[in-house]
């Protein structure tokens, strides 16, 4: 590989996944979560958010509307949308006449290859990119057994009312509503599988109990890079991250991780 390629390698693809919350009165907010498909290059039967990379037509439609962001940040939470739509069937960050209807058309029309900005204009909808809130952004290092690098920013919404989520059974195989601590003890107990950045936001999302208290908690923390990397600790390999970033458990040993 040349050095122009290790470089671009580093760089890692931009994406965006968004953390969609469903608050409950008898327990801890459940988080929507989809297992990826067998067959995927990343993560292949992990539990993950929804979400996936930035295309050019993301940048497209930020440069068309007012936010007020940054051109790369704009981009990133119309892909959050965007894929929330294809993955699961929500519409998330939507203005105007949203119904299951015009969400099934969006959803439709993204799977024969048409825009998002041409179908919202075409059916009165806006978007509205402040439904989305910063919560983290992890960009892993390469390493020897990666086959993808992603640049990825992670954000909270709530749970859109009067919609239904459906799984689009192609990238992803099923998807389930769930606690952060139950999604955690199933994958102690080996029932489902969770790469290493979605195991630690897991755990900070565990800390708090509802929707309220996980935007208070994305704004009492500053939204770096997460970087991971080794470390020997008491003689064995660690994946180690920051331990200013709100998170729990910051290390684990490296025979335990699944990272892609």
């Amino acid at each position: 590989m040349t050095d122009e390629n290790n470089a671009a390698e580093d760089k890692g693809r931009p994406a965006a996944t968004v953390v969609i919350v469903r608050d409950r009165h008898d327990g801890a907010p459940e988080l929507l979560m989809v297992e990826r498909a067998s067959s995927m290059a990343f993560a292949a039967g992990a539990l993950v958010f929804p979400g996936g990379a930035v295309d050019d037509a993301d940048h497209d439609l930020a440069a068309r509307i007012g936010h007020g962001l940054e051109p790369d940040e704009a981009a990133a939470r119309i892909a959050a949308i965007r894929e929330t739509i294809e993955e699961a069937g929500l519409g998330i960050g939507l203005t105007g006449a949203v119904d299951a209807a015009a969400v099934l058309r969006l959803r439709d029309g993204l799977h024969d290859g048409r825009i998002l900005g041409d179908m919202l204009e075409r059916l009165g909808l806006g978007i509205a990119l402040d439904a989305l809130t910063p919560f983290a952004r992890w960009h892993p290092a390469p390493f020897e057994q990666a086959r993808r690098v992603f640049d990825t920013r992670f954000y909270i919404a709530r749970a859109p009312e009067g919609q239904v989520a459906s799984v689009d059974t192609t990238e992803n195989v099923r998807l389930c509503w769930s606690s952060a601590a139950d999604t955690l003890a199933k994958a102690a107990a080996g029932e489902v599988q969770l790469v290493f950045p979605t195991r630690r936001n897991l755990e900070r999302l565990a800390l708090h109990d509802g929707y309220v208290a996980l935007i208070e908690d994305a704004g009492a923390y500053p939204v770096e890079k997460v970087r991971p990397w080794q470390e020997e600790r008491d003689g064995e390999a660690h994946l180690c991250i920051p331990d200013h970033l709100g998170y729990p458990v910051t290390a684990e040993p490296m025979a335990r991780i699944r990272r892609a």
